[in-house]
């Protein structure tokens, strides 16, 4: 929802969005046009968190090579060769709500966990036993790193190709969170290098691009970046060390219901002038 939406909307009193993330939507413009932008605060951070696990423990333990391998009737186990958790250390980037709740499980599987976050809570490290640490001590230190921070201009690229370098050689990576926040090509990197031993992504940076993919390509006109972004997502999604699921880690039966009522919520209170859960940047 950019700017050239909302101009074409000249009766647009709302935007309720049933996510936590609003980065799709041109706040600072809505505020300029006296419109209000509603989003859904809190409905999926167990969930997200749960997702998150899936996707380690399908790296962990090579679930999807093994899987692979026996809907061709092999039931060779040699490369299947996994890793514990318990006794890894957890690198948490984002301790909020969603964050939070994978420190929670992490520990319970016995992992020792660190922490990046610009507004640590110290009473919250001290009840779920973690540590706070700089994002270069983060990546140097983990043996599994998870981002669960919000897409917005400071965060960006947060993985780049200037610290991708930093991570600990043969770590496990994991976005749950935002594609933006990392680069692709220095995702590619990492994983060529032998730096990252596997990726585990439900989100990718300019993912709409490959669900358009195919009318893009009836239509054509597309620019160079948007083709390059393309090749690269292609690229990273073949690698075998790379698990990727098509941005549900939010689908959970309670998370989408949880989804609906908020939102209903959202527009009955605005439409009695006391709107709620406003987005703001």
């Amino acid at each position: 929802i950019d700017k050239s939406v909302i101009a074409s909307l000249p009766a647009l009193k709302v935007i309720a969005t049933r996510s936590t993330g609003f980065d799709h939507i041109d706040v600072e413009e809505a505020k300029e046009r006296g419109i209000e932008v509603l989003n859904v605060p809190s409905y999926g951070e167990n969930t997200v968190a749960e997702h998150a696990f899936a996707l380690i423990l399908t790296l962990s333990r090579n679930i999807h090579k093994a899987y692979l391998r026996t809907k061709k009737n092999n039931f060779t186990i040699e490369g299947l060769k996994g890793f514990d958790l318990h006794g890894k250390t957890m690198g948490v980037v984002g301790a909020g709500k969603i964050g939070s709740h994978v420190i929670r499980i992490a520990r319970g599987f016995g992992m020792n966990v660190i922490s990046y976050d610009p507004f640590p809570n110290e009473l919250m490290a001290e009840t779920l036993d973690f540590e706070y640490v700089a994002l270069k001590k983060l990546l140097r230190e983990s043996d599994i790193i998870s981002l669960h921070v919000p897409l917005i201009p400071a965060t960006k690229h947060i993985i780049n190709k200037k610290n991708i370098g930093l991570i600990k050689k043969g770590a496990l990576f994991i976005n749950t969170a935002r594609g933006g926040l990392v680069d692709t090509a220095a995702l590619i990197k990492g994983l060529e290098s032998g730096r990252l031993r596997g990726v585990g992504l439900d989100v990718l940076e300019e993912e709409e691009l490959l669900i358009e993919e195919k009318h893009m390509l009836r239509r054509g006109g597309k620019n160079e970046r948007e083709l390059k972004a393309i090749v690269r997502d292609h690229a990273l999604l073949k690698m075998d060390n790379v698990v990727y699921t098509p941005h549900i880690a939010f689908y959970s039966q309670e998370a989408v219901e949880r989804i609906t009522e908020t939102t209903i919520d959202n527009i009955l209170a605005f439409a009695k002038g006391k709107p709620i859960n406003q987005c703001k940047m």
